[in-house]
């Protein structure tokens, strides 16, 4: 796979914060997208934005597995088969003690975050591995390898996502490989739900995917490491 090759790439949660930046970032590019997010009013100004025929983007709620198998079939079927699929779409839970985090909202949390992740894997490993190549990146945190008061369930998928993705590089053939990947700390809507306005002492989505997408672009199989951050 050379560097300089047109990629075909998937991303979740691609409607805002970092998917919507990693989206931009690979259609400038020139890179093929297919995108999805939960809310249709998003995905069509999304497509309004992009004006590619570069871009497939798709209503898909990450929690309906058969939903997510659907969208990568239709992926297929159109001709976007894609070499790196990133697994973006992440929720955290309002900053409270575990006892007082309701359990819907707990439930909420592992849906999007494990759930979602683990039902793109499906979706897409399996043509992966029938190709023999391809990148599967898995949004993980720093909050995966460490934990914060107030943000345990947050921390539970994280670090779920983290284990998910060191047990399937031990599935997953030469060729093809899975990463999870800390994106740093990014003035983001979930970051504010955490930390308040003390997130805009961070780089934003847009600046962050500057550095991102071309990190993202390098990820190769092979290299032994799974956690990996970007820089």
């Amino acid at each position: 796979m050379k560097h300089s090759q047109v990629r075909t790439i998937a991303v979740t949660g691609a409607t805002r914060g970092l998917g919507r930046a990693l989206v931009d970032e690979f259609l400038c590019a020139g890179h093929r997208v297919i995108a999805c997010g939960r809310s249709d009013e998003r995905i069509e100004s999304l497509r309004r934005t992009a004006l590619s025929d570069r871009l497939l983007a798709s209503t898909v709620d990450v929690r309906d597995a058969a939903a997510v198998r659907r969208w990568g079939e239709s992926a297929l079927e159109a001709g976007f088969d894609p070499d790196l699929v990133i697994a973006n779409a992440g929720v955290v839970n309002a900053p409270a003690p575990l006892w007082e985090v309701p359990p819907d909202e707990i439930a909420e949390v592992m849906a999007v975050n494990v759930l979602g992740a683990a039902g793109t894997v499906r979706a897409f490993a399996p043509r992966m591995v029938e190709k023999g190549e391809g990148v599967l990146a898995l949004l993980s945190s720093g909050w995966g390898r460490s934990t914060a008061p107030e943000v345990a369930p947050y921390c539970a998928s994280k670090w779920a996502v983290e284990g998910l993705a060191q047990s399937l590089s031990q599935e997953l053939p030469r060729g093809v490989g899975v990463f999870a990947v800390n994106p740093g700390v990014i003035d983001t809507d979930m970051l504010r739900r955490c930390f308040g306005d003390s997130a805009a002492s961070y780089e934003g989505p847009d600046a962050w995917g500057k550095i991102a997408a071309p990190f993202f672009l390098g990820l190769r199989p092979g290299g032994g490491t799974v956690s990996v951050t970007v820089a």
